[in-house]
């Protein structure tokens, strides 16, 4: 038995929303040949032109690997053009091609009737007092979540041996 009980979990109430909404959207979006995936980064795209991978990334609410495989594949479909920023040679801008911008309207007038109809089943008061309490739900996540580590583990020297003659 487990300290808390499943259904007292608002997590999990959290993800099965979440994976209800994404597989509406997936199946809302196939037909005009979109990926949830792609779809928000074309979206992102259309309101931020010259995005780079890691801020799609990052609005997209996925990992730079996978932000880069979903631009690989919008580019393969000249749905975007990436190019060098003017002053950061290093970072790539991505804006949309004509057809992208078109693509992303056809993947917008399907997705948006599923966030209407999302939007439709509370009053305004249920919908203000959800996002604030969704707000409220990743304000606390972002406290309590562990920082991450890049310190290199230590390197210890092989068994019996000693590094070096001065010191750790």
């Amino acid at each position: 038995m487990t300290s808390m009980p499943a259904a007292e979990r608002i997590g999990s109430h959290i993800k099965r929303a979440e994976q209800a909404l994404a597989s509406t959207k997936q199946a809302v979006l196939k037909p005009a040949g979109l990926t949830v995936a792609q779809y928000g980064a074309l979206l992102f795209l259309s309101e931020q032109p010259g995005a780079s991978a890691a801020g799609l990334a990052r609005a997209c609410g996925v990992t730079p690997p996978t932000m880069n495989t979903v631009l690989k594949n919008l580019q393969e479909r000249g749905l975007i053009v990436r190019t060098r920023h003017e002053l950061h040679r290093n970072v790539l801008e991505t804006r949309l091609t004509d057809e992208g911008e078109r693509v992303v309207a056809d993947g917008d007038s399907r997705a948006v009737p599923v966030e209407r109809a999302l939007a439709a089943e509370f009053t305004a008061e249920e919908r203000e007092s959800l996002i604030a309490l969704l707000g409220r739900c990743v304000d606390l996540l972002e406290s309590v979540r562990p920082a991450e580590s890049f310190a290199r583990p230590e390197r210890r020297p092989p068994s019996g041996g000693r590094r070096g003659t001065g010191g750790p």
